[in-house]
């Protein structure tokens, strides 16, 4: 019975993932804000999980974007190909030398509610730039300083709460790219970093094996990546028509709540920032 409670959990968690890694409103944020809610036990849904829901979104990247990676495996000395992985390098490194600090800051949600209002200013700012800059660069045309900045901002958006895809779609608009290149840019971008971290969690597994539970975590990954399926395709048409005004308010409402929780209530989280 407790087996089918968690597995039960660990499809709602899927799809919270799938859904908010290619939505800018950030997958981990929300992945820690459900967990607060609901009181899960951090052993079972514990990096191990979020890795393994990650890894799932990532196959979910790969099958919508095939083509295109196709494309890159083929012909890999492209500027393309140079791009991705210069704006790889800033988010590898936070990675390798920040790993155990991110995981301290996720596992109290200290900072979140801050770091959902960051992502909504954020958002505001790539409609300002999508509503008067003429953006039309395709990946290839970038620069290696535009794919740095467009790195740099995926490296800072290792903070839960701040959204990755939110964060370098911004950038992406900022240094000239049209907003298909900017979303194809930053899906494919998230393909080496998702990779990075199933090998950090591989580390984690070996070390902490009981934290490992083999039905949880399928269950989580297939709700994962079918939710995150939909959650790609949805975007993909949506970003190119529509503007990122309704995410950033959603996201500013969510984030006054659990700063207002965080402060005053004290129902889900004990901790402000560092407390």
């Amino acid at each position: 019975m407790e087996l089918l409670k968690e597995i039960l959990q660990a499809i709602v968690l899927g799809l919270v993932q799938g859904l908010t890694e290619f939505l800018p409103v950030s997958s981990s944020g929300h992945l820690i804000l459900f967990k607060k809610l609901f009181g899960l036990d951090v052993n079972t849904f514990g990096l191990n999980f979020d890795i393994a829901v990650h890894v799932a979104t990532l196959l979910a990247v790969v099958v919508v974007f095939r083509k295109t990676i196709w494309n890159l495996v083929r012909h890999p000395f492209q500027k393309t190909v140079l791009w991705l992985i210069l704006a790889t390098i800033p988010a590898g490194l936070v990675g390798v030398f920040l790993d155990d600090q991110i995981e301290a800051v996720s596992q109290s949600g200290g900072f979140l509610g801050i770091c959902f209002l960051v992502t909504a200013g954020i958002l505001l700012l790539s409609e300002w730039i999508a509503t008067r800059k003429q953006a039309n660069l395709e990946m290839e045309d970038l620069t290696w300083w535009k794919a740095g900045a467009i790195g740099l901002a995926q490296g800072v958006a290792v903070m839960p709460g701040i959204s990755r895809s939110g964060s370098t779609l911004s950038a992406g608009l900022l240094t000239g790219l049209s907003k298909s290149s900017a979303i194809s840019f930053s899906f494919l971008m998230s393909i080496p970093v998702i990779g990075g971290s199933l090998l950090l969690g591989v580390k984690d597994t070996i070390e902490n094996p009981e934290s490992f539970n083999v039905w949880v975590i399928l269950a989580g990954m297939v709700s994962a990546a079918v939710s995150g399926y939909v959650a790609v395709r949805f975007m993909l048409n949506f970003f190119r028509k529509k503007g990122m005004k309704v995410f950033a308010i959603y996201l500013v409402v969510l984030g006054i709540l659990v700063l207002a929780d965080q402060l005053f209530f004290h129902q889900f989280f004990d901790v402000f920032l560092l407390g």
